[in-house]
C-alpha cells in the first residue's frame, strides 16, 4: 500500500510540473525550461486520471482538481477527485493523507524514507536547471501531434536512477505549442500498467495561500495509520 501511495504522488508531481513550449532542439527545449521554472510559484487545473491495471485490462478513471503551491516547507499538493469516487489526497512535508468522504476517514502516511525521491520529483521544473534534468534523466523529443485538441509536442524522460524505476520506467509529456504547460502525460509504471493524465483550465501562479492546500474535512473525520 506504501509502494501504492507513493507512485500516485509521484505521478501527479510529474503530471503537474510546468514545461515551456517544444519546439525547437532539446538543448532549446530545456532552455526554456530553465526560465518557465524560474517563475514558478503555484498551479491550478482540472483533471482527468485513467489508471489502466494490464493483468486485467482495465481502466480506472477519476476527475477533479489538482493544487500546487510552493511554500516555506517546499512543495505542498491538494488533489480533489469529485467523480465517481470521492476523495482528497494532500501532500505537506513528509506526510501524505488520503481522505474518503464516504466513509468520513483519513489515511495518513509518514514518506520520510521517500523524502529525497519525492523532492528529485518536486524539483523538475521548479528551479533545476535543464542540465541537472538531463543528468537525472534520458531525453528525447518524441515531436508534434494532436493532444486533446490542441497542438503539442512530446517529451519521453527515462530516470537514469534505479530507485526512481521501481516506481516509474519512463514517462510521456505532452506540452501545448505556444504554452508552457502540458496536456497530456503517460506514466509507464510496473507489470504494464499506465497512468493516463489530462489537464484543462489550466492556471500558472494564480493567488493560492497555503489553507487552500489543506484538507477541509468534518471535525469527527476518524483518522488512521495503515503503516503502523
Amino acid at each position: 500500500m506504501m509502494r501504492i501511495c507513493v507512485a500516485i504522488v509521484l505521478a501527479f508531481v510529474w503530471a503537474s510540473i510546468g514545461f515551456p513550449a517544444t519546439t525547437g532542439s532539446l538543448e532549446e527545449v530545456l532552455a526554456r525550461m530553465d526560465r518557465a521554472a524560474a517563475s514558478f510559484q503555484a498551479f491550478s487545473a482540472d483533471v482527468q486520471s485513467v489508471a489502466h491495471t494490464a493483468v486485467i485490462n482495465e481502466d480506472d478513471t477519476d476527475n477533479g482538481t489538482i493544487l500546487l503551491k510552493r511554500t516555506k516547507h517546499g512543495m505542498d499538493m491538494l488533489m480533489d477527485f469529485t467523480a465517481p469516487n470521492k476523495k482528497s489526497i494532500a501532500l505537506r512535508d513528509h506526510k501524505v493523507e488520503i481522505y474518503y468522504p464516504n466513509q468520513q476517514v483519513i489515511h495518513e502516511y509518514d514518506i520520510s524514507r521517500y523524502r529525497a525521491l519525492v523532492e528529485q520529483f518536486m524539483l523538475i521544473g521548479f528551479g533545476s536547471s535543464g542540465r541537472e534534468l538531463a543528468a537525472a534523466n534520458n531525453v528525447k523529443v518524441l515531436g508534434t501531434d494532436t493532444v486533446a485538441g490542441q497542438q503539442a509536442t512530446g517529451l519521453e524522460l527515462v530516470p537514469k536512477s534505479g530507485e526512481v524505476l521501481k516506481n516509474l520506467k519512463k514517462m510521456e509529456l505532452w506540452i501545448s505549442d505556444g504554452r508552457t504547460y502540458p496536456v497530456r502525460q503517460k506514466f509507464y509504471l510496473s507489470a504494464g500498467d499506465y497512468k493516463l493524465v489530462t489537464y484543462t483550465n489550466v492556471k500558472v501562479n494564480p493567488p493560492l495561500s497555503d489553507s487552500d492546500l489543506k484538507l477541509k474535512v468534518p471535525k469527527d473525520t476518524k483518522r488512521e495509520f495503515p503503516q503502523k
